[in-house]
């Protein structure tokens, strides 16, 4: 039995971090749609988990490996860029109250400068584009 299967996986990309998301989204969809059937009439999320969840099955037994990594690197870097805006969010929250942040008019380059200087001319590292604000 387990040579059958092995021998039905080959050349088949497998389980990877998207399509885990992808199944865990669906079964929370399947079970909000239980829950709300009792109250609404409303099936689309039934529906919608329903199709997730059988894209998800044709991903995992999906023989174009290249193709399945491909969407998994798309997945993973949009996961990386959403961990480290909130990690940087996070660092500026435990700043705001020693720093000012501001934006460069030209480049849009994020710059720190401490509270309490006054009126002050900020000089873009990226850019080095001078403008005045008050910090």
């Amino acid at each position: 039995m387990k040579e059958k299967l092995r021998q039905f996986m080959i050349g088949r990309y497998g389980v990877d971090d998207l399509s885990r998301a992808q199944i865990i989204v669906s079964m929370v969809l399947l079970l909000v749609s239980t829950f709300l059937s009792a109250f609404f009439r409303v099936n689309i999320l039934y529906w919608l988990g329903l199709a997730l969840l059988i894209y998800s099955y044709f991903r995992i037994l999906s023989r174009n490996v290249s193709k399945r990594y491909e969407e998994n690197q798309r997945y993973l870097n949009a996961k990386y860029r959403a961990v480290v805006k909130k990690n940087n969010l996070k660092k500026r929250w435990a700043q705001r109250s020693t720093y000012r942040f501001f934006k460069c008019p030209q480049c849009k380059q994020t710059v720190r400068v401490p509270k309490g200087r006054g009126k002050i001319c900020i000089t873009c590292p990226k850019c080095k584009t001078e403008f005045i604000k008050k910090s």
